[in-house]
């Protein structure tokens, strides 16, 4: 099971990429399990040599009873010190932010998290990538149709 930020491609061109480790509650990753979370308007943020990421849906466990958890907590991921000391050096430049990506279970069972260091796209960027993408699907039905 994964969960994808669609909207993170068509925002910002992707600089590095870095696969962090998700510190959650039970209820919490047995609702990632299910599917039930959304990575719609997230970010990731770094306060005390900590990494978080602000604005992930998880919701509740439909059998967590009285102690299910918050479904738009901040949560706090897994990086080295070095990687997290790299992201911060480099969201001190301006139009720089980290992106969250692609949440999913790996082959052990645990919840980890793909994020970016991004810069944003401007207008004129977006446009281009729709016309790419346009083009890339109209040379496909042309390819198809011989």
């Amino acid at each position: 099971m994964s969960i994808k930020n669609k909207r993170a491609a068509f925002d910002y061109f992707f600089i590095e990429t870095y696969t962090a480790g998700i510190v959650l509650t039970g209820t919490e990753i047995k609702s990632i399990r299910l599917g039930k979370a959304s990575l719609v308007d997230t970010f990731c943020y770094i306060n005390n040599g900590e990494i978080w990421v602000k604005g992930m849906s998880i919701s509740p466990y439909f059998y967590g009873s009285y102690n299910n958890h918050d479904a738009r907590r901040d949560r706090k991921l897994l990086l080295t010190k070095r990687e997290i000391r790299r992201l911060q050096s480099a969201t001190k430049q301006t139009g720089y932010t980290i992106v969250p990506l692609l949440v999913f279970i790996d082959g052990h069972g645990r919840a980890k998290m793909d994020i970016a260091l991004c810069k944003g796209k401007k207008d004129f960027d977006k446009r281009q990538t729709l016309k790419e993408k346009e083009d890339k699907r109209e040379m496909e039905r042309a390819i198809k149709h011989y």
